[in-house]
């Protein structure tokens, strides 16, 4: 009988081996005739065991990590396959508390099957979405993720629905469904993990959107630096379109659906929506000035859905279970999950999906273990290169959209980069400004000449060259940043910057001094 053995194909696991081992314990275990069925899953995530090798039994899938090539014959000797003891044994998989302790919904299916297998896809809920939405109208689909609560999982945090109607609403021969996946945020990993793990749920959810809008053509704006989650896609679309999920007939039903990749351009700034249009449209990524809003005049200059990854694969999750289902997740306005990303000075860094209302201490302490260093934690960054320094002091807020902003941050896309009492905030704050400088589009004057001025500006901090009035110069120059910036590539590098001055300032006065000294 065959034993069923799974070996991540996540990026992830691949960076860390998981393609020797596989080799390997094919290899081996040829060499010993023993009949191992070698399925490629994707990562659920727990990315300081990976690679995470399961075992299929009757009584459920156990894990062994993380693996390396150099275990391959002791787990073969242990007898793995059949539960033998091994150091590297972790467990009934569903029980590892990281895992057991999530709502997943979004990633429901995440290590559990076969991303290429549209047959794993539908065994496990996948299309069941799309079934129900082909006997629906337009108009109660969109009502539908109006009810969910949906929000964009990008960082904006618009209702879904309200976005979707606008464009249902618009009167054009033509419209089209966009899926932003550049994902360029530091410490953020899960849009990848869709597109590499669970790709027939994004093709699904962008289909819903284009029977909700009535649009006939999609593109997937896929991160240049995402080798593996476009051949990925690609081969999903490939599989899709054959079988009768795209094209011209969806599913006999008559509808229309045809779904394209492109290659991101390598910009940060093309991960705003506007830039990302001008850059599909083959010209450089540059902001632009709204209105008209791209729901009303986007791709092409026409009415144009345009959400991430994680919001239109959730889309999926919402019609095969409802939106009162979806819903009943979450807390005020924040509803439903949201896959949060621990990255950083993190001893347990991986995906974790809750709902929303889950504070961020909780986040650290009880999925990340605290710093990987074991020294104390001094800041956590929140949504990516651009959200704001949070003290230890502020980590018993919630996980909520409403609740960040209350106290200076922003949700974002999820990330959460954790940083241990050995960082400079000084250089942190420098860093933001250098980062706005290198990748600002150059359109709007606040934020092409403001970064360079900001940089210009810190050095002269750091230096000790009259640091109170230079800290007050750049306050006023984050004012106007703040104020004056075309998109939230100027209008949010400021965010980083204040929160270190307001909540680390000993940092910025200790290099003055010694400066002095």
């Amino acid at each position: 009988m065959s034993i069923r053995v799974f070996v991540p194909i996540d990026s992830v696991a691949l960076s860390l081996g998981a393609n020797e081992v596989a080799t390997a314990l094919q290899c081996q275990a040829s060499q010993r005739s023993i009949d191992l069925q070698l399925v490629r899953n994707s990562s659920r995530g727990l990315f300081w065991l990976e690679p995470l090798l399961e075992v299929e039994t009757p009584l459920g899938r156990f894990a062994y990590g993380p693996v390396s090539v150099e275990d391959v014959e002791s787990l073969l000797d242990a007898h793995f396959y059949e539960r033998g003891e091994h150091p590297l044994y972790q467990g009934a998989v569903e029980e590892i508390p990281y895992l057991k302790n999530q709502e997943r919904l979004t990633f429901a299916r995440a290590g559990i099957t076969d991303p290429q297998s549209l047959q794993d896809y539908l065994q496990h809920e996948g299309y069941s979405g799309l079934g129900k939405a082909l006997e629906m109208t337009p108009e109660s689909i969109v009502n539908s993720i109006t009810l969910s609560g949906l929000r964009g999982r990008g960082g904006a945090a618009f209702p879904t629905g309200i976005k979707w109607k606008t464009v249902l609403d618009a009167v054009s021969e033509q419209k089209y469904i966009v899926c932003n996946a550049d994902e360029g945020d530091s410490g953020t990993f899960s849009d990848r993990m869709i597109m590499e793990g669970d790709p027939f749920m994004l093709i699904e959810g962008m289909t819903i959107a284009a029977l909700a809008v009535e649009a006939s053509e999609g593109y997937i704006y896929v991160r240049s630096e995402y080798p593996y989650a476009f051949e990925s896609l690609q081969k999903a679309i490939n599989t899709a379109l054959h079988c009768g999920y795209l094209g011209d007939d969806i599913l006999g039903s008559g509808k229309v659906f045809n779904l394209r990749l492109r290659k991101a351009a390598g910009s940060y700034v093309c991960g705003e929506e506007t830039a990302m249009l001008d850059s599909l449209e083959g010209k450089r990524g540059m902001v632009r000035a709204k209105p008209p809003l791209p729901a009303m005049r986007g791709l092409f200059a026409k009415p144009t859905v345009i959400n991430n990854v994680i919001s239109l694969a959730t889309v999926a999750v919402i019609l095969a279970r409802g939106a009162e289902y979806y819903r009943d997740f979450g807390v005020g306005r924040s509803r439903g999950t949201l896959p949060i990303q621990l990255a950083g000075n993190i001893r347990h860094g991986g995906l974790v999906e809750k709902a929303f209302g889950i504070t961020l201490r909780a986040l650290i302490d009880d999925f990340g273990r605290g710093t990987e260093s074991g020294r104390p934690l001094r800041a956590v960054q929140v949504g990516g290169p651009l959200g704001a320094y949070l003290p230890d002091s502020r980590l018993d807020v919630m996980l909520d959209y409403e609740a960040l902003q209350q106290i200076g941050g922003s949700l974002g896309h999820g990330g959460i980069v954790v940083f241990d009492d050995s960082v400079d905030m000084a250089q942190q704050a420098q860093f933001a400004m250098q980062f706005c400088e290198l990748e600002s589009c150059g359109k709007c004057t606040p934020c092409r000449i403001g970064a360079t001025r900001g940089v210009e500006v810190i050095e002269q901090i750091l230096r000790g060259d009259q640091p109170e009035q230079q800290i007050q110069l750049l306050q006023d120059l984050c004012s106007t940043m703040l104020d004056g910036s075309l998109c939230a590539m100027g209008g949010m590098t400021p965010f980083p910057v204040l929160s270190a001055l307001e909540h680390f300032p000993e940092d910025f006065n200790r290099q003055a001094v010694t400066a002095a000294a």
